[in-house]
């Protein structure tokens, strides 16, 4: 059975960026990450919108804040380290009515507190640079980027390599049992010891967690976003990123436009309920992952809260019509043909016991175990300063195991 000083579970960029973190902070230790899927960064990481975030939305203080604004700056450094194509190309954050204007607002208040440079805009300079935006105000953010993360992910995972870390692919965390100064973890391919475990499982770090004994008192809920793209004759409609004011009453984003760091121009997401945990398709359903949404009481209060917003949004996934008139409110010359279905991606948003969908990330200290239990967006941006702060929290091996 191999004896690890770290084993980390889920191969997604946290997983893989806390495992780059530990092998340049304690060089020396026996390091390994498993991951199911036959490939990095197969979930959440590579199926985002790819957007180098600045850290706009996010509470002052809070993780999602510090870790955005500081990973915005680190995501940088590292593509240009490792040669990855990346652009700072900016935001558009607009308001197409007077009534979001005090929303607006209190979106600047808040860039500001959060240190990042946020300048106010009206229609005009709206139009010199996205010319084919109808809105009344707005506010720009020149340090928001875009990348691919499943590069980054890959270039994380051959760094770890070079450090000699060990990689393992296709192989699923069955049981994990902590017993004196080791976790024992039985995988699809084997055993493992170690004598910490990280669960970095997004979509699963729930159940990882309820493995090792941690008491999370919440549960992952999966919301798909789902995406249309622009035909390439119509990508001219839209220069870099533009996003409307949120609603107050819906606790996601909503559609927006995102240039991709390949040229593609993505409109969406939509956020709906995932019969799966991994539902990528509208047909996608596993009746062990529904009974437990279903069967969980904070769901229906979290339900009752948003039915009126939830709704709409199962409409929207219903009709590329409704898509479209979302799409219209910033891009008015839009037109249901300019678009066709893209790849969709799954949200892993944790719900706690009474109802309160998390706004912040969620990291659980327990025993000889250390749980990600909420990482959704701005996780891939901040994904460098996070596995730094794990290796903070985390003790130093006990001993050198030779490698």
């Amino acid at each position: 059975m191999p004896t690890y000083d770290y084993l980390i579970v889920g191969g997604g960029i946290v997983g893989l960026s806390t495992a780059m973190a530990l092998g340049k902070q304690h060089p020396q230790a026996k390091i390994a990450v498993c991951e199911k899927e036959s490939h990095w960064a197969a979930h959440q990481t590579g199926n985002n919108s790819g957007v180098i975030h600045a850290g706009v939305y996010y509470k002052p203080g809070s993780m999602k804040a510090m870790f955005a604004h500081a990973g915005q700056r680190s995501m940088v450094a590292f593509c240009q380290e490792q040669g990855i194509a990346y652009e700072v190309c900016g935001k558009l954050i607009v308001a197409t009515a007077k009534n979001e204007l005090e929303r607006l607002e209190g979106l600047y208040q808040r860039a500001l507190a959060n240190g990042l440079d946020a300048q106010k805009i009206g229609p005009e300079q709206i139009r010199e640079r996205e010319p084919h935006v109808k809105a009344v105000a707005g506010i720009y953010i020149p340090s928001t980027g875009i990348v691919n993360y499943t590069e980054v992910s890959e270039a994380y995972a051959r760094i770890v390599e070079a450090q000699g870390g060990e990689l393992y692919l296709n192989t699923r965390v069955r049981s994990v049992r902590e017993r004196g100064d080791t976790v024992t973890v039985k995988t699809s391919k084997g055993k493992m010891q170690a004598h910490y475990l990280i669960n970095c499982a997004g979509l699963h770090s729930d159940r990882v967690a309820n493995m090792a004994g941690a008491r999370t008192n919440m549960k992952i809920i999966p919301f798909r976003g789902e995406y249309y793209e622009l035909v390439p004759e119509k990508r001219h409609l839209v220069k870099a990123l533009i996003y409307p004011v949120p609603n107050p009453n819906f606790p996601f984003l909503g559609v927006h436009f995102t240039r991709m760091i390949d040229g593609t121009v993505h409109a969406g997401p939509n956020a709906v309920l995932a019969l799966k945990r991994e539902g990528y398709k509208k047909t996608d359903i596993d009746l062990r992952d529904l009974g437990e949404v279903l069967s969980y009481p904070a769901f229906w209060k979290l339900a009752g809260k948003y039915m009126g917003e939830g709704m709409k949004e199962m409409l929207r996934s219903a009709s590329k019509a409704l898509f479209v008139r979302s799409m219209q409110r910033i891009i008015p010359e839009i037109r249901p043909q300019d678009v066709v279905p893209t790849h969709a991606g799954v949200r892993a948003q944790a719900l706690m016991r009474d109802g309160t969908l998390m706004d912040d990330f969620v990291i659980i200290d327990s025993g000889r175990s250390i749980h990600i239990c909420n990482a959704p967006s701005p996780a891939a941006t901040a994904s460098i300063e996070i596995g730094k702060a794990i290796v903070e929290r985390i003790p130093a091996p006990e001993r050198r195991t030779a490698r």
